[in-house]
């Protein structure tokens, strides 16, 4: 009999429908597989024991009472510590915040409760998402599952690892720079970060406020599209949410591709490759699982193109100006004197500001916000923001251009499986493990990393550990349910998503 963390969502809702358990007992399973096995990983912030029985019994009653329910009513759910959960620590995984109770929830979270989800905790993550590692988290660094001697990935790696060890069906995740696509990719998910403006960035503590997107983190595309059904949605408060129609992801994974009357199911989509995420710097071993995954792609009907994203090889440099200087803009409230970290006995306002601050952030804080302040000043942000802002907008006019060629770009999550803990003490070669990713946020498109294979021979190693190896699809302007559609369809030709990791097999007791 299949253990209850390992039952698909799928399962788990239709479970629920039909009475073979109920919310109550899922949450308990899933509360009780935290205690045990969270100590490996690291991956909660927080644990919310009495919320979510309470949102669980209250789930169990509207189903006794034959209440319409919608399908994730019940669904227990992992949030990452950037969202706003009223009456719960909101820490953003900083020491600025350790002590902060958000008095509000974030419209993410307002619209899972909506929903029916049941909020197990807050996850793990890199101080104020400015990392690709969470190793940075000042409640100390996630591990990967998969092997615990590896990252997880970040910046939303401890959704990813609370994901991977099965400590949750779903999380939630924020993208700034590639920080849901590569711990999905690193933990063996699947994780979508929406058009900006498609999920509204309410109650989610800036980073790079024309940068950030929240999005959904699960096992399948199949989970992505029913979370990402009560995620998205105009909302008034956000000034950057757009007032749009919202698709039926569910219905659309098998209705949004082309349907050829005759043919192979994917006859006439065009994947196209760009021709600068093939070269150096790509890992011969990860190159050799994405052409396999292409393969299975082109068996199907797809035809493979290649296309030019010429100025993909400035995105980093144009995004660690602009992140940067929207952070030390965004974390300038952080001031000990409203809310959160407040050194003892400053002698005056300066004192007060300089060790509030310089106590309460982490060198990777400190780090981007000195970057952000310098191309800021006056005699730089011409020749340092102001350029970076200019290439932003080549980088979109080449994806546009390029979307001209085919329907959905594809290509490597990162460079590298996950690497191990500290392997990456340089900042700088930090940064460009995301030379795939964040060029996706500079233009706004959507994007869905998803497993395609398996690393062991990672950095020389022979006979390592199984690492997960992500592909990574992009699509046009909200182009979500496309993603999602040619991701399911990939995953019901393939089994790399159904894969668990070591601590997944753990079972209760173990």
């Amino acid at each position: 009999m299949t253990p209850l963390h390992l039952k698909t969502l799928a399962q788990h809702i239709q479970a629920l429908a039909q009475h073979d358990y109920t919310s109550v007992r899922l949450t308990e399973y899933y509360l009780n597989r935290i205690e045990q096995l969270d100590g490996h990983i690291n991956s909660f912030i927080s644990i919310t024991p009495e919320h979510a029985l309470n949102a669980a019994q209250a789930s169990d009653t509207r189903r006794q009472n034959g209440t319409t329910l919608g399908p994730l009513d019940g669904i227990p759910i992992a949030h990452k510590d950037i969202f706003c959960t009223q009456g719960v620590k909101t820490s953003c995984g900083s020491k600025m915040l350790d002590n902060f109770i958000s008095p509000y929830n974030a419209h993410i979270v307002e619209q899972c409760q909506q929903a029916g989800l049941i909020m197990l905790g807050k996850t793990n993550m890199d101080e104020f998402a400015m990392g690709s590692s969470s190793e940075s988290s000042y409640y100390g660094p996630v591990k990967n599952p998969w092997s615990t001697a590896h990252v997880a990935g970040g910046s939303s790696g401890g959704a990813a690892a609370a994901l991977a060890a099965h400590f949750a069906p779903l999380a939630t995740g924020t993208d700034t720079g590639g920080s849901i696509r590569q711990p999905a990719a690193f933990c063996g998910l699947t994780g979508l970060k929406p058009t900006y403006g498609r999920v509204s960035r309410f109650g989610v503590i800036a980073y790079a406020s024309s940068l950030d997107q929240a999005g959904p983190m699960g096992h399948s595309a199949e989970d992505c599209a029913y979370l990402l059904n009560v995620m998205a949605g105009h909302d008034a408060r956000d000034s950057t949410s757009i007032d749009r129609p919202v698709d039926d992801y569910v219905s659309a994974l098998t209705t949004a591709l082309p349907a050829p009357a005759t043919g192979k199911p994917l006859e006439g989509l065009r994947i196209g490759l760009p021709k600068q995420y093939f070269q150096q710097g790509l890992d011969p071993d990860i190159k050799a699982h994405l052409d396999s995954a292409l393969a299975v792609l082109e068996r199907q009907g797809a035809v493979l193109v290649e296309v030019d994203l010429a100025m993909s090889n400035a995105a980093i440099s144009a995004y660690y100006l602009i992140a940067p200087a929207e952070a030390s803009a965004n974390l300038s409230r952080y001031d000990g004197v409203r809310y959160g970290y407040r050194c003892a006995n400053p002698t005056d306002l300066t004192d007060l500001y300089q060790r509030s601050r310089g106590e309460g952030f982490g060198p990777e804080v400190k780090r981007r916000i000195l970057i952000g302040t310098y191309a800021l000043s006056a005699g730089y942000y011409d020749a340092y923001y102001l350029k970076a802002q200019k290439v932003r907008r080549l980088i979109a006019e080449d994806f546009k251009a390029a979307f001209g060629h085919c329907d959905v770009i594809a290509g490597p999550t990162a460079p590298t499986a996950a690497f191990a803990m500290g392997a990456k003490q340089d900042p700088i070669a930090m940064y460009l493990g995301d030379i795939y990713t964040v060029a996706v946020n500079l233009a706004g498109l959507p994007a869905l990393s998803m497993p395609c294979g398996f690393d062991t021979s990672y950095a020389g190693e022979t006979d390592g550990p199984r690492l997960p190896v992500g592909l990574q699809l992009i699509g046009n302007y909200w182009q979500e349910a496309q993603l999602l559609a040619l991701a399911h369809h990939f995953q019901g030709l393939t089994d790399w998503h159904t894969q668990f990791s070591p601590i997944a097999a753990q079972t209760l007791g173990a």
